[in-house]
């Protein structure tokens, strides 16, 4: 009779200390998934940062939607075309950063300043946006635009419109540099920047 007991009470050990490794390894499996999308989101953004097109491909679907909550703007972009688009960024030597970043279910939420030469001589700050970057198996596939947190509207289109009109007066080879969202618009785009700060 007490021979049993004993290995009962070691079976219950085993069956005990097998649950706990299970839980263990549950909890650790789901907490990883958290820190991979976290992880994915600042790569996607340190990839920005330093204008890394290969970093990027490997970190999005085969199309990436990028949304503005507040202009009820949605816009898809082929993996080819967001390429084209990071070159254009890259033009303006852009530095991002993370102010604050968290999951929550299945999405990050994230806080971004971003300040670059365009945005320096349109905005004359840095623009600080807070963003909801969803996925698709470990690949970001939407990033929505939900706030602009710091955005001065009037100072933005007033500097926009004034080197607009300039350029069209002055400089008419350079018309369309504006909308030109490729490596050749963003030269454009600093050309113009350039003879305007210096029409005086």
């Amino acid at each position: 009779m007490q021979r049993i007991t004993e290995q009962q009470i070691q079976i219950n050990k085993t069956v005990n200390l097998t649950l706990l490794l299970l839980i263990g390894f549950i909890c650790c499996k789901n907490s990883r998934k958290e820190i991979d999308k976290l992880e994915i989101a600042k790569k996607y953004y340190k990839a920005l940062d330093s204008s890394d097109d290969l970093k990027i491909t490997l970190l999005l679907t085969d199309s990436l939607v990028t949304k503005e909550t507040k202009y009820d703007y949605e816009q898809i972009f082929s993996l080819k075309e967001y390429i084209e688009w990071l070159k254009w960024d890259a033009v303006f030597e852009p530095s991002y950063e993370i102010l604050q970043m968290e999951q929550e279910d299945e999405i990050v939420k994230a806080k971004i300043s971003k300040i670059d030469k365009r945005i320096s001589f349109l905005h004359q700050e840095p623009i600080v946006t807070n963003q909801i970057i969803r996925f698709d198996n470990d690949k970001i596939i939407s990033i929505e635009t939900t706030e602009y947190v710091i955005f001065n509207d009037s100072t933005f289109v007033k500097n926009r419109d004034g080197i607009v009109s300039w350029i069209d007066e002055n400089h008419p080879e350079l018309n369309g540099f504006i909308h030109d969202q490729t490596e050749t618009g963003g030269l454009k785009y600093l050309k113009a920047i350039d003879l305007y700060k210096n029409k005086k």
